[in-house]
């Protein structure tokens, strides 16, 4: 009878446990997607979701789609940083960007003190590996991972550029569908080359970083490789954006390279299937911030610039669920350490996801996700004198979105100037652009003066957005009366989350940012500074 009974009694535990063992004896294996600038969120799996016309509803992501099919698509999920290095710095390490060290500006060097979910998975028994970028612009090259020892790139490299290579390709005659084919098998090469170091029965956990939807990309790919017609976007373009051929054209392209990526992710799922580990896989697609080039993207606050697709494929979980619970990438640190059983190191921000991923639920599951924080400091060391950052902080909530600058005297994305070395003014603009040439050369039309002022212009100390209303965020209500305690509110609990997580713009003095190693005070970017009336075409 006691046999019996302990018997039960193990029985019972392990049908407890199962959740967090991936409903078997097996630890599960993790393989996360994340494409570089991949933002919006733009995936075909978003269509409809957030109730008006976007680019999510033209672009076709079957794959991603699957994988949202089979899992959680998350409505409110936000990067921590619109830049990479400090996006990625809060995705390795579970923390706010602004508690990662010098991992908190782009291009900065890693603090070894700080623990990363990677190693801590390779010291728990797993095989992990990465191809393409990891935690990157930085020092030492993806630190966070172990640097190059655990780099699967063996098969090529011509993947982080789609969109050039193939058109290079096809105009030497190769058949599209063998160009993009040749592109696959890169992918699936490295995935097997990792998958053939692997122990028997080993768990393990695979970054892929794609980079093809970085700029920069073929003018005209999005329609001449995968059929996307410009004029398909006329309706579907946010607010902020000029509806015209030109950034109808540019959007396109950069769909083309998201339907690219997508192709990339199918290749991951297929050869999971083949080797029997779909049902014992974690498996995530998201990317690093809002798109470069595009106004209002990447380094920017407002959704286009930290909105990011979220969706995940957990083993055995109910699928098809859309989920409103508000999430920043770094909760995805604690997440998989949860389900490898290994202890959350102390000072981790981020909260794991795995009671969603493991409910029936859709809708709001954890009422305490009300909020996403994000925030920025420096991005390219050259937009400002001095490389001095422009520090802000937001919040996110289901309605509205509040922002604090804390230096409005600064430009938000770099000086204007120019200079003979660079095709570009504004430096934090990410890349140049298409788009960015047109808002640049129409500034002086008043039917596009505002898409300049939206981009470019300094900002008050303080935004207000009514989300529900102006869905674009560009009516800033701030100084609106009707909004002033809503206004108090928000802005006092920024401040304390800030201030309970630690965040050096908000403690001590709160210029830790402004000063070395953040800042270069021999560097001088601001020197040709010139009114906003410049004569057209000189950034050239």
């Amino acid at each position: 009878m006691k046999k019996k009974a302990m018997c039960k009694i193990g029985l019972a535990v392990m049908l407890l446990l199962t959740p967090m063992m991936g409903w078997s004896a097996k630890r599960l294996n993790i393989v996360i997607i994340v494409g570089d600038d991949w933002g919006g969120p733009y995936a075909s799996a978003y269509t409809g979701i957030y109730g008006r016309n976007l680019p999510s509803n033209v672009v076709k992501t079957p794959n991603v789609d699957r994988i949202a099919q089979n899992g959680v698509l998350f409505k409110n999920a936000y990067v921590n940083a619109p830049s990479c290095t400090p996006a990625r710095s809060s995705i390795f390490t579970g923390r706010y960007f602004f508690n990662t060290g010098g991992g908190a500006v782009l291009g900065g060097t890693w603090d070894f003190t700080i623990p990363s979910f990677p190693l801590l998975l390779l010291d728990a028994g797993y095989h992990i590996g990465l191809t393409s970028k990891g935690w990157s612009p930085g020092t030492p090259r993806n630190a966070p991972f172990g640097g190059t020892a655990h780099y699967y790139q063996y098969f090529g490299t011509s993947v982080s550029s789609f969109s050039k290579s193939v058109t290079k390709w096809t105009a030497k005659g190769m058949p599209f569908e063998k160009a993009k084919q040749t592109m696959l098998d890169q992918v699936r090469g490295n995935f097997e080359a990792f998958l053939a170091d692997r122990k028997p029965d080993q768990p393990f956990f695979y970054w892929f970083g794609p980079t093809n939807t970085h700029r920069t990309w073929v003018k005209g790919s999005g329609k001449a490789l995968w059929g996307i017609e410009p004029d398909s976007l006329k309706d579907q373009l946010p607010v902020y954006l000029p509806n015209n051929p030109e950034v109808r054209e540019d959007m396109a392209d950069y769909l083309g390279e998201i339907q690219a990526l997508d192709a990339y992710i199918g290749v991951l799922l297929k050869k999971l299937e083949e080797i029997g580990e779909l049902d014992n896989t974690i498996i995530v697609a998201t990317g690093d911030n809002g798109p470069g080039g595009f106004p209002r993207g990447k380094w920017n606050l407002y959704d286009f610039g930290v909105a990011t697709p979220l969706v995940v494929w957990y083993p055995h979980s109910t699928g098809g669920r859309v989920v409103t619970d508000f999430t920043t990438l770094m909760d995805l640190a604690p997440t998989f350490l949860e389900v490898a059983g290994v202890a959350i190191p102390p000072k981790t921000d981020g909260r794991s996801l795995l009671n969603i991923l493991t409910s029936p639920l859709s809708g709001q599951v954890d009422p305490q996700r009300t909020f996403a924080i994000t925030g920025e400091e420096r991005h390219n060391a050259k937009a400002r004198d001095d490389s001095l950052p422009y520090p802000a902080r937001a919040l996110r909530t289901a309605r509205y979105l509040y922002i604090r600058n804390f230096a409005p005297d600064r430009w938000p994305m770099g000086c204007p100037y120019v200079a003979a070395h660079v095709p570009y003014v504004f430096h934090d603009i990410g890349e140049p652009s298409p788009t960015y040439d047109w808002i640049i050369t129409n500034r002086s039309i008043p039917s596009a003066a505002d898409y300049f002022t939206w981009a470019f212009a300094k900002r008050p100390a303080e935004e207000l957005y009514d989300a529900h209303k102006d869905p674009g965020q560009i009516n800033n209500v701030a100084d609106d009366p009707m909004y002033a305690d809503i206004k108090k509110s928000l802005a006092e609990k920024l401040l304390a989350e800030l201030k309970k997580a630690g965040d050096p713009r908000v403690i001590g003095d709160g210029e830790t940012f402004d000063r070395p190693p953040y800042t270069d005070l021999k560097t001088v970017a601001c020197q040709d500074t010139i009114p906003l009336n410049w004569a057209s075409g000189s950034h050239h």
